[in-house]
């Protein structure tokens, strides 16, 4: 268990990391929370949003305020895996040469990942990201790779569907959180967007940021100290299990969706991984908070990105799931008793 020095010195710099990457990005401010949770819950993104909102630049702006080595790959149709391993090429000499790809090229000090346009890369591809998610490690020329520090972000195109190839429910189950990341919408901040020339240089943006704010070294074990001081009641424990079985029978509990029929809606609830990024990162919220207790605000805070993307429909209502998903969770957490 961590001391209460620690906790506050680990807290404050988590919070000088945010605003960092504020001076960076503007207008999301809570996804720039929602991914430091991440951060030091230790659990991986998916990330959605318009084209040009900002994802690569605001994990760009992370990626220095955290320090570690960066690196994104685009999804494309015809990627393979071997393609994030390695690369061949013929130097100038026209002798063939194979450099590490971009999984292995940084070895130990990769600490963020993104992988943009998921969707478009094959099941091959994804099937790799995940082991690689899951692991954290790889094996390519008889050896293996371990990156002990690596978060991976990625995002999906939602507005193409040509060539592209969902991932799996049981692969966004890897993902604590699914993030919405909207496009902003008040006037003030659309105006800088657009006629500010500051934020047309992404570059000059980034070297807003101050470099290397944690020991990001450090930050698996800083993650389980948080974990190990954060504590949840007896109370708090039965309203978060009462929450998991409304993921599996809302109906239990009340809950009702205007033309569905819930009986033959869920075939799946929230899996125990689902529910343990939830309590995961329900503590760092309290953490961040400076309590060493969580509430049923900091499930709230959580639950939509942690829970939407792991409740599994069955297949009538499954193309309905950008609709279905938030609603439910929304009425699951009106209908679940909160406690006093």
């Amino acid at each position: 268990m961590a001391s209460d020095e620690q906790l506050q010195d680990w807290r404050d710099r988590a919070l000088q990391v945010e605003q960092e990457v504020g001076k960076a990005i503007i207008g999301q401010r809570d996804t720039i929370r929602l991914i430091n949770v991440a951060l030091f819950a230790r659990g991986h993104v998916l990330l959605e949003g318009d084209v040009g909102v900002g994802k690569t630049t605001i994990l760009r702006a992370f990626s220095r305020a955290i320090g570690g080595d960066f690196e994104r790959v685009e999804g494309t149709v015809d990627l393979m895996p071997g393609d994030l391993i390695y690369h061949t090429y013929v130097d100038a000499e026209g002798k063939p040469r194979i450099e590490p790809g971009p999984l292995l090229r940084h070895g130990e000090r990769l600490a963020t990942f993104f992988f943009n346009e998921i969707n478009r890369a094959r099941p091959q591809v994804q099937s790799l990201l995940l082991r690689a998610m899951a692991e954290r490690t790889v094996s390519a020329f008889n050896r293996e790779y371990r990156f002990p520090h690596m978060i991976v972000f990625a995002d999906r195109n939602r507005v193409e569907k040509e060539e592209t190839f969902e991932l799996a429910s049981a692969a966004r189950d890897r993902f604590m959180f699914e993030l919405r990341m909207p496009t902003p919408v008040e006037p003030d901040i659309r105006r800088a967007l657009v006629f500010d020339p500051e934020f047309h240089d992404v570059d000059r943006l980034i070297e807003r940021v101050a470099p290397a704010i944690l020991p990001w070294q450090e930050l698996n074990e800083i993650g389980a100290g948080i974990q190990r001081s954060i504590h949840a009641s007896e109370v708090l424990e039965r309203y978060v299990l009462d929450l998991w079985d409304a993921s599996q029978n809302p109906e239990r509990f009340g809950v009702r969706l205007d033309g569905v029929d819930l009986s033959k809606l869920i075939l799946a609830g929230v899996s125990p991984r689902g529910m343990m990024s939830l309590t995961r990162a329900a503590r760092v919220v309290a953490w961040l908070a400076g309590r060493t207790h969580i509430t049923p605000a900091d499930i709230h805070a959580v639950a939509p990105w942690t829970l939407g993307h792991r409740v599994f429909f069955t297949p009538v209502y499954e193309l309905r799931r950008t609709q279905l998903a938030p609603a439910l969770i929304e009425q699951i957490l009106e209908h679940v008793p909160t406690p006093r």
